[in-house]
């Protein structure tokens, strides 16, 4: 009686062909031995134009950060901008406003005393239920060791829908913060907000306080023209070059300094770089726009 399945008694002997090449192809050209092997193969596919220069970028940035921590890309402690719990409304809000974050840890005593994340959005509810306090708006807060890996951090970020984490160090003290957008920029290069520089515009955007939020790579010609003032435009590109070079040092976040009748207060850095400065005008007006020139 014949097979019915005369195809089945095939099967074995075919995928055992398929296992044989597959071992062939593995033993003539083998396969990268180390993540550095890894992304030099990456860069010579992209190289013979097999992937796109994005798409090698991205595929890098999840290689690498299998190896970083929370650690590795938090927001320091002194560098992280909070609420505390007893502070007036209006402060609050004038806070909210000019840092321009959507989630704040909330603080009641001391800075390490963490209770809480404030949603900016929150706030709202106070103006149509005045009864309510900002204690009742708080949301838990998550809180993660500075050892905890990216990739782990990234899937609690994704299945618990937090998207800020408070890091610790081995002694419990409050290390940073990170939030989703820290880890994604790992992988996807710095993400853009709706603030961020387009095509023909001066990175130049005036705040709700009356005050601008200057991005660091803003020409200096454009910051002239929005305040009238006279920066020295002859050395430097960029406004955040020009600040840099008055402080002496690379700027860190929540540092201020005068140039000319302004006032720079840095706002966010990314990769040792300003990103974003508030700009006021400095209270003595009688300096000399020209005294840095």
């Amino acid at each position: 009686m014949s097979d019915p399945h005369p195809g089945r008694s095939r099967e074995p002997h075919a995928a055992e062909k398929r296992s044989l090449l597959r071992k062939l192809v593995e033993f003539v050209n083998p396969g990268p031995d180390s993540t550095d092997e890894l992304i030099s193969t990456l860069a010579d596919a992209e190289n013979r134009e097999l992937i796109a220069p994005e798409s090698r970028m991205m595929l890098e940035g999840v290689i690498r950060m299998a190896d970083l921590t929370a650690g590795d890309v938090m927001v320091a402690a002194p560098r992280m901008d909070l609420l505390n719990i007893d502070a007036p409304y209006d402060e609050v809000l004038h806070t909210v406003i000019a840092t321009a974050h959507s989630r704040f840890p909330v603080y009641e005593g001391s800075r390490e005393n963490v209770i809480g994340i404030l949603m900016a959005k929150d706030l709202l509810k106070l103006q149509r239920a005045p009864e309510l306090n900002l204690r009742t708006l708080l949301r838990p807060a998550v809180f993660v060791p500075e050892s905890k890996g990216l990739n782990e951090l990234l899937r609690d970020f994704r299945s618990n829908r937090n998207h800020l984490a408070i890091v610790i160090d081995e002694f419990g003290n409050t290390a940073g913060l990170i939030t989703i957008e820290d880890v994604l920029e790992e992988i996807v290069g710095e993400i853009e907000d709706e603030f961020d520089e387009k095509d023909g515009e001066s990175g130049v955007y005036t705040l709700a306080d009356g005050s601008q939020r200057v991005a660091g790579d803003a020409s200096i010609e454009a910051v002239n023209r929005v305040f009238g003032a006279q920066l020295p435009e002859a050395e430097f590109d960029t406004i955040g070059g020009l600040v840099a070079h008055e402080l002496g040092h690379v700027p860190r976040r929540g540092e201020s300094t005068r140039v000319g009748a302004l006032l720079f207060t840095v706002m966010l850095t990314r990769g040792g770089a300003v990103r974003w400065f508030k700009v006021t005008r400095a209270p003595d007006e009688t300096v000399d726009d020209d005294a840095t020139g």
